[in-house]
């Protein structure tokens, strides 16, 4: 095989080097089937990102290894590519690759880009939101049919409210359901109308659906209202997704979502479903909605005593925030009701003890069954919900974090804290003033990064 082999799209060519590289070594998916998969599906997948500035999550070593993500468009980019400048919460900015044609989607392919992370606004106006997200993240002991039911239930309200929301599968375990919306409010606005409609899910779907921001209180299905905060993307319909089998985020008609199942949905099956079936997200920017419905919900539940709830780690605390601190790591109250005396240490409310810091995930799970093996009376009580496993952001890639919540274990039989096997170090050799305010973001971190 040649060392590029050169792709058309609307009268560009793209060259794909390193054509044969191996991308998903169990179906033996190469970079080559990556970008052809992309221009099968290129229109309909160019409806998830036109004109929208674009993280570059790049799997430059193919599925099996860790991604870095890019913020900055590349200098040497084609010169069709446009880039949109976007502010940081820190008050950085960088100028990210905008798609807008076919063509640029199989430029991010030969980059190493799966799956697609579009910001939710326009290029022309990057502060106001058109889209509000519902991302359905599964607990460890959720199951898909949760995630359908809980699904569901995110229609029944958007329909009740006067939305058209369009679902789609992850791509992982989850399901996502876009709603186009006028690009009239800011993004704290956006976030708090997708905080008060997944309330309102959380309220007829008690027992499935949970809003807890802090993992050790969530149960079945978390409603990611975060997700439409500023500085945060998921992966845009027709990604691929870096699972084994190279399953795709797949648009969905509404009565497909009861009984769907996300494994019928790769890179090898969606372009054909696509021909076949057309596009269920073909719609979608037929009509964008008025955030109004979801802000007199917020307004309501303002009058019903339901304020704000915890923002992402990196955001600065925010006016009507709660108190940003994890309930394992909270004060516990006294038993007469009245706030513990202060005795300078931290009386916690779960018993959380770290046991694996890795550069990655398998490296952490290893970590795990050693702990276990050192612990066996401990470890035959853990529930599939006391094992929590986290995605951490480190500069420019993720890395894994396994905490155990020890709850369920008698406390006689409680191990002591030991240091984490393995206990990787994302930020050695960084600059000590950045290494200090990278570690303070993670150790505030207890939702999805």
């Amino acid at each position: 095989m040649p060392k590029a082999v050169e792709l058309e799209a609307g009268g560009r060519v793209v060259a794909i080097t390193n054509p044969d590289k191996v991308y998903f070594p169990e179906r033996g998916y190469t970079k080559l089937d990556v970008a052809r998969y992309f221009l099968a599906v290129g229109e309909a997948a160019l409806r998830g990102v036109y004109h929208r500035p674009m993280v570059l999550k790049r799997f430059v070593n193919g599925a099996t290894e860790e991604p870095f993500f890019q913020k900055r468009a590349p200098a040497s980019r084609p010169e069709w590519i446009s880039t949109a400048r976007i502010t940081f919460p820190s008050g950085r900015h960088a100028d990210l690759a905008v798609c807008d044609e076919v063509a640029d989607l199989l430029w991010a392919a030969n980059l190493g880009c799966l799956d697609l992370n579009p910001w939710p606004v326009r290029a022309d106006d990057v502060d106001h939101p058109d889209e509000l997200r519902v991302d359905l993240d599964p607990t460890p002991e959720a199951s898909w049919a949760d995630v359908r039911d809980v699904a569901l239930v995110v229609g029944e309200v958007l329909d009740d409210l006067g939305y058209r929301g369009y679902p789609k599968t992850s791509g992982s375990r989850g399901i996502h359901i876009n709603v186009r919306v006028e690009p009239k409010w800011d993004f704290s606005q956006l976030r708090r109308c997708a905080l008060a409609l997944a309330r309102e899910v959380e309220r007829r779907a008690p027992e499935l659906a949970t809003t807890a921001w802090w993992k050790e209180e969530r149960h079945g299905v978390f409603i990611d209202y975060n997700q439409n905060a500023r500085d945060r993307t998921v992966a845009s319909a027709y990604s691929i997704r870096p699972t084994p089998d190279a399953r795709v985020s797949c648009p969905l008609e509404w009565s497909e979502v009861s009984n769907v199942d996300p494994a019928a949905f790769t890179l090898a099956t969606v372009p054909q479903r696509l021909r076949e079936h057309g596009d269920p997200h073909a719609t979608i920017d037929d009509m964008a909605f008025s955030l109004e419905p979801l802000l007199e919900v917020v307004a309501r539940h303002e009058r019903e005593g339901l304020g704000d709830a915890a923002w992402p780690p990196q955001f600065p605390k925010m006016p009507g925030e709660p108190k940003r601190v994890q309930p394992s790591r909270a004060r516990a109250d006294d038993e007469d009701g009245a706030p513990a005396k202060k005795s300078g240490r931290r009386q916690p409310v779960h018993p959380l003890i770290t046991v694996a810091n890795a550069q990655h995930k398998d490296e952490a799970l290893a970590g795990l069954e050693r702990w276990k093996a050192r612990h066996p009376e401990a470890a035959a009580h853990l529930e599939t919900a006391d094992v929590l496993v986290d995605s951490m952001r480190g500069m420019s890639s993720t890395w894994t974090r396994i905490r155990l919540n020890l709850r369920h274990v008698p406390v006689a039989q409680r191990p002591s804290e030991e240091p984490p096997d393995p206990d990787y170090d994302p930020w050695e050799g960084l600059d000590p003033s950045l290494r200090g305010r990278q570690t303070k973001r993670i150790n505030a971190a207890d939702g999805r990064i």
